[in-house]
């Protein structure tokens, strides 16, 4: 009698649970397709202001690109200017910057990663890093003035070029960190285990495991200061003249690209557009030359 009431007692209960979890599961399947419906509506307006401003960049650049753009300079309105000196300035500008930061942001990123292990002047480092990478370029290009343009009585693209090389540190230093960061301690320890010395097991076994991240922590350092206009205009200035000299203002296609879009006159508002077609062009042309060879390498 006993066991037939604890059997009848228990029926009630087990029933009372299945209908308990079957209601939560139904509750956390509509919950997760309404999280996929808001990150996919997310995702298809994202993609959709990305195409109008591709499209709108294209339609309005595509009808402004001749063979005078690449080969003359720019030149007063009405005068059938290109942009010769500006490509040739920022190609130039944006190379410096880029060989100069990126060394430093390396090694700085190597240091944290494999060599400061939560020291006081590693997390010193790396703050001021984390502060660098989220400062607005043009406290950068202020400070660049103060230290070189000011002092030197003058505007030059050196200085225009270690303006970029410190917006390019900051980056490479926090991919690098973190792409060090993701190694198997087990590959480090098997490599000193062999007898190598940890700066052979660093760049013979580190950096080759994370290439592929710190090469695309550098192309988004390339990306971000090929478009950069706020620290050239406290540094570099620009120059309406062919000039290839560093030491002094050299034009660049952001500068130029922000005094011909404000413009009233119809032919530089059209090198503007033209001007930020190829900036696109060519930071995506670089990206997709990039992958492929490291693609191939790996």
């Amino acid at each position: 009698m006993s066991a037939t009431t604890t059997t009848q007692a228990a029926i009630p209960g087990a029933a009372k649970n299945f209908h308990v979890a079957r209601s939560l599961g139904v509750r956390r399947r509509r919950a997760d397709s309404l999280i996929k419906a808001a990150c996919l509506l997310a995702t298809l307006i994202g993609l959709g202001l990305l195409a109008s401003i591709l499209l709108t960049l294209i339609s309005r650049g595509v009808t402004g690109l001749s063979l005078g753009v690449f080969t003359n300079s720019t030149k007063p309105p009405g005068s059938s200017g290109g942009l010769l000196n500006a490509i040739v300035g920022s190609l130039i500008q944006t190379a410096i910057g880029t060989a100069v930061g990126t060394p430093i942001g390396l090694m700085v990123g190597t240091y944290l990663a494999e060599y400061g292990h939560g020291s006081a002047l590693a997390n010193a480092v790396r703050f001021v890093s984390d502060v660098l990478l989220s400062a607005p370029s043009i406290l950068i290009g202020l400070f660049i003035y103060q230290l070189m343009v000011e002092p030197l009585g003058g505007f030059s693209g050196i200085a225009g070029c270690l303006a970029l090389a410190v917006i390019v540190i900051p980056i490479v230093v926090r991919t690098t960190e973190d792409m060090l960061g993701l190694i198997p301690p087990s590959l480090r320890e098997a490599t000193i285990g062999l007898g190598a010395p940890k700066w052979k097991m660093i760049v013979l076994i580190c950096y080759r495991a994370a290439r592929q991240g710190i090469a695309t922590g550098i192309l988004l350092a390339v990306a971000r200061i090929a478009g950069e206009t706020a620290p050239l205009l406290f540094t570099s200035l620009g120059n309406l003249n062919w000039s290839l000299s560093l030491g002094r203002p050299m034009a660049s296609l952001p500068v130029t690209i922000y005094q011909y879009a404000g413009s009233a006159f119809q032919d530089w508002v059209q090198l503007a557009w033209v001007g930020a077609l190829l900036i696109t062009v060519g930071v995506l042309a670089i990206n997709i030359a990039a992958r492929l060879v490291l693609r191939r390498a790996k």
